[in-house]
């Protein structure tokens, strides 16, 4: 009779040491294995290729992934979780708030209010779910040094919120550079369950990968970097059932000589990774727009709110 297959102990051709390489790296799951590609297997635990390729196969069959009806997975996608923006506007463009089981990205212009979508959700996560939360904490991954506990307090405030307690499920670190900042990603696996955590944010996604690789002869370096680095935020997101969101910087693109040039940076690895996308621009005094750029299920559309001291509000 076959062993059963329950932890990646379990996974044929992974021996003891193999296994604690492999969990040092953060697969500690049979799901992590499932999803993992051979070339990192052999990388981090030297499994040959074979060897890699039995493992991953074992891990899937273990989970019963494969096919499946699209009744089941419209199931599946009843357990999306949602937390609120603060403004039913902007919740109405979005489908009802922010989802857990992918990555959403907020882009704009220096000012143009990405890090308070940033604040104003580290709180709102925390919010009874009929309120519009999921009543977990939230990892913050600050790679600008923007992260301010000050507007914590003030949004914490509005909402009714204990803030010592707000604050301490808040978890913040301050990413010093490109490799730090996907170490950091790594490292909030091991986090989510000890922490409950619900949502995890990375603000800002290329702030370190622009200042580090500059010049098109790093171009491809960087771009595979990233790849590696938000195939992290994803399988997190889909793992842990958690937001993921993250803010991008803009550039102006020359070749466009009508409308509006700008662009968000990191190209179509971004595009590509991220399901949905806001693109956030200043209007008159406290007003912002948010512009709903891509979405797997929803239209396009714009929506007006405003920041104030209390953080995100409707107009």
């Amino acid at each position: 009779m076959a062993k059963k297959i329950e932890t990646i102990n379990d996974l044929p051709g992974v021996g003891e040491a193999a296994a604690k390489k492999l969990m040092d790296a953060g697969f500690k799951t049979l799901e992590s294995m499932a999803i993992a590609s051979p070339m990192e297997l052999k990388e981090i635990a030297g499994l040959g290729d074979g060897t890699a390729d039995k493992a991953i196969k074992a891990a899937r069959d273990a989970l019963e992934m494969g096919f499946e009806s699209a009744d089941i997975l419209a199931e599946k996608r009843k357990l999306v979780g949602r937390i609120t923006t603060g403004s039913k506007e902007l919740d109405t463009l979005i489908g009802g708030g922010i989802e857990t089981q992918s990555i959403t990205e907020v882009y704009g212009k220096m000012a143009s209010g990405k890090s308070q979508w940033c604040f104003q959700t580290a709180v709102t996560v925390q919010l009874p779910k009929e309120l519009g939360g999921l009543e977990g904490g939230c990892l913050y991954i600050d790679s600008e040094n923007s992260f301010r506990p000050e507007r914590i307090i003030q949004v914490a405030k509005k909402l009714g919120l204990d803030v010592e307690e707000t604050l301490k499920n808040i978890h913040v670190a301050r990413a010093y550079n490109a490799d730090h900042q996907m170490i950091l990603a790594e490292k909030s696996k091991d986090m989510i369950k000890e922490k409950n955590i619900k949502l995890l944010i990375v603000d800002s996604l290329m702030a370190q990968f622009r200042a580090e690789y500059i010049g098109r002869g790093t171009l491809s370096e960087r771009q595979k970097k990233l790849n590696k680095h938000l195939r992290t935020l994803q399988q997190v997101a889909e793992m842990y059932n958690i937001v993921v969101l993250v803010t991008n910087q803009v550039m102006e693109r020359p070749d466009i000589l009508f409308g509006d040039p700008t662009t968000p940076v990191g190209g179509n690895i971004v595009g590509h990774a991220t399901k949905t996308r806001l693109y956030l621009r200043k209007s008159k005094e406290d007003k912002r727009v948010a512009k709903l750029v891509d979405s797997p299920s929803l239209p396009d559309g714009e929506a007006l709110y405003r920041i104030t001291e209390n953080g995100i509000e409707d107009v």
